[in-house]
């Protein structure tokens, strides 16, 4: 099983940075936080790396409801999405598998909240593809 859900972008960072918050949004998510990580190595430690952003993506509901069934599952909260460039012209989207989080935790009390977090996750990403597959 692997722990990403993603996919890849015929379209550049930037654009898809952009399409990426508004996927999220559409399936139920906000973006509480976002890291720049290109940015923040090269301001600490002058490396160069591609362009790439970590939204920190967050449904209330869900938090919420993983928080009760689970009390340490905050190590995993919110949900990562990372955008990184392959490429000028292709984008990697990719965010933690949820269901992962009832294999690390061994919880099943997880699975409903895990499952209905990865289908909007995998909704978001598919409309993503979808949406930029033919220029």
């Amino acid at each position: 099983m692997s722990h990403t859900l993603s996919t890849t972008v015929d379209r550049g960072f930037a654009e898809t940075l952009e399409a990426t918050r508004a996927r999220l949004v559409d399936a139920g998510f906000g973006v509480l936080t976002e890291i720049d990580l290109a940015a923040t190595l090269k301001a600490k430690i002058g490396a160069e790396i591609a362009p790439q952003v970590i939204l920190g993506a967050c449904r209330p509901p869900l938090a919420l409801a993983a928080l009760e069934a689970e009390p340490t599952i905050g190590v995993f909260l919110p949900c990562n999405v990372v955008v990184r460039a392959v490429d000028e012209q292709h984008t990697l989207v990719e965010a933690m598998d949820p269901d992962a989080m009832v294999g690390l935790t061994g919880n099943e009390a997880l699975a409903d909240v895990a499952a209905d977090a990865r289908q909007r996750l995998s909704a978001a990403l598919e409309a993503l593809a979808s949406e930029h597959a033919n220029p």
